[in-house]
């Protein structure tokens, strides 16, 4: 039994020296799907500057770039380190270039539909289905649009690019919130949680038959490390854990993080010619709130862009917002001297510098399955297992 096992053990160790054995991928495109922590102006380009109002954008672009947060997203990170352009968004009509791929994700998006208005909860109707929807869209009008000539020629990506192209699904996080902000307790949210998964797996599957093969899957962060929950929810002592998160609220992100890596093992037999990475940032979001001050980070649950309260962060002042107390003084929910040095932006989402070390911790493949560097991503997990066997 011993001599059965060695040669899988190998096969694990040795997958970043095969990956790094292969020519790295051409990715000519990205393709995104997700909520907040990737929209890069959706939900701007939807209900105006309200959406992501100044300071955020401050520390790299300057003036609210439809991102909540002050500078660069992971997305931002990837497509960067890809020499890629920022991808715009699909729903943005001004200034717009999908040469290099198309951002779908929304502020607010989740995974399943949910059944109120953006104005009730603050959930997008752009929900992950609706997502697939504005690609299938863009996928059919693309090349009519490409045949016109002239300017839209360069607007618009070759029609192999769609086979080569990344496509990053970043999305689940709401999900959970939902539920949280209904009241619901983590037990409940809990138990929802695969049907949540049963409306993923099918939009694989059809970006797939459309022609997709590279996939870049994010599971979701530690929520109970998050200020807005650690704020607004009744945390005892006995469900925080030593690092000051609240553990029930956590175990919620992990079992939503079980059935999505159970998800993805059926997807790649699902579909045999796809090459499928799930990449842990729960892992690495955690442990960059444990190793705050080692990292050089302040407070890891003190909000950069709020007003008031323990952890600088006021439900109903969120970043950005104005409010007029007795009829003359006007607060503004501002960012902090120096966000560089915080981890948490806004209550919900990192500040920029956060956003780059978390990248830099995923980009060489550490906290992935399999483990390749994202410029590997294209070879599948089956490849390189055989490649050794």
């Amino acid at each position: 039994m011993e001599l059965m096992c060695k040669p899988l053990v190998l096969v694990t160790l040795l997958f970043p020296i095969l990956a790094f054995a292969l020519p790295e991928c051409n990715f000519p495109a990205i393709f995104n799907f997700g909520d907040s922590n990737s929209d890069t102006g959706a939900l701007q380009s939807m209900f105006g500057q309200n959406a992501a109002p100044a300071p955020n954008g401050e520390t790299y672009f300057h003036f609210p770039a439809g991102r909540l947060c002050d500078g660069r997203l992971i997305i931002d990170f990837i497509a960067e380190d890809l020499d890629i352009p920022h991808l715009s968004p699909f729903l943005d009509s001004t200034g717009t270039n999908f040469s290099h791929g198309a951002n779908y994700a929304t502020i607010g998006s989740t995974i399943r539909r949910q059944n109120t208005t953006i104005f009730q909860s603050g959930y997008s109707p752009i929900s992950l289905d609706v997502q697939y929807a504005e690609f299938n869209n863009f996928l059919t009008k693309f090349q009519i649009i490409r045949q016109k000539g002239d300017v839209f020629k360069n607007m618009f990506p070759a029609e192999y690019t769609f086979s080569s192209a990344l496509y990053v699904f970043d999305i689940g996080q709401n999900d959970l919130s939902a539920g949280f902000q209904l009241n619901m307790s983590p037990e409940e949210v809990r138990n929802y949680i695969p049907n949540v998964i049963s409306w993923f797996t099918p939009i694989i599957k059809k970006v797939y038959a459309l022609g997709g093969r590279t996939f870049w899957i994010h599971n979701t962060g530690p929520v109970g490390c998050l200020p807005y929950i650690l704020d607004t929810k009744a945390i005892t002592a006995a469900q925080m854990d030593k690092h000051g998160c609240a553990a029930t609220y956590n175990d919620v992100s992990q079992y939503f993080n079980q059935k999505l890596k159970e998800a993805v093992i059926q997807l790649r037999k699902d579909l045999p010619l796809a090459a499928i990475t799930y990449v842990d940032i729960y892992s690495v979001k955690y442990s960059l709130v444990a190793r705050s001050k080692e990292l050089g980070f302040s407070d890891p649950f003190l909000v950069c862009c709020g007003y008031g309260g323990k952890y600088n962060f006021n439900n109903a002042m969120k970043c950005g917002k104005t409010k007029t107390v007795n009829g003359t003084k006007i607060v503004f929910a501002k960012s902090c001297e120096d966000p560089s040095s915080q981890i948490n932006w806004d209550g919900t989402h990192y500040t920029e510098t956060a956003n780059k070390w978390v990248y830099s911790q995923i980009a060489d493949g550490a906290y992935s399955d399999p483990p390749v560097p994202l410029k590997m991503a294209c070879h599948r997990k089956e490849d390189l297992t055989q490649m050794y066997l």
